[in-house]
């Protein structure tokens, strides 16, 4: 599975492939509760979608049925607790983002993830997990994960102990 690289309120995941993402994903989907928003970032071809992919299967979601909202910027997934998918790829403006009532999705009772979530910028939440993507070379992908709040410091020491056992 993922190698993990330990630093301070940081943790570093190797993926080695796709599959190793999903289950990442998963691993993250055990520990998140109503009201978790998980900020995505990275260039294209990171493997975000992938990710969010493993999350929503780990909340019992079909990974076919996620797909990129990019022409969209959000899609819903109706479950005990909703999955909020945002993709703000095509965002110009934090401002173009008013109009979605996105506050109602962040602190509402679902998960919110967030790709692209660096063009938020001044919206950003105070509190987030963020995980930043980075392609290191064809098939693996180096993420580094961080907590932004206590709840989310307790939920990233969870999330790295279940990917490491």
């Amino acid at each position: 599975m993922a190698r993990i690289i330990y630093h301070p309120k940081i943790y570093s995941f190797l993926s080695r492939g796709v599959s190793d993402t999903l289950k990442i994903g998963k691993a993250i989907a055990k520990h998140l509760n109503k009201g978790d928003i998980v900020c995505l970032f990275g260039n294209l071809g990171a493997g975000k979608t992938v990710l969010v992919k493993g999350i929503a299967e780990g909340l019992g979601i079909k990974r076919n049925k996620i797909i990129s909202p990019t022409f969209v910027l959000i899609r819903e997934y109706k479950m005990d607790i909703p999955l909020y998918h945002f993709d703000l790829y095509r965002l110009k403006s934090p401002k173009d983002i008013f109009g979605l009532g996105y506050e109602e999705y962040f602190f509402n009772d679902g998960i919110t993830v967030i790709e692209w979530a660096d063009r938020l910028k001044y919206l950003l939440p105070g509190e987030f997990l963020k995980i930043e993507l980075l392609i290191k070379t064809n098939s693996e992908r180096l993420f580094k994960f961080r907590a932004f709040g206590r709840h989310y410091e307790e939920l990233l020491k969870n999330i790295h102990e279940n990917i490491s056992h």
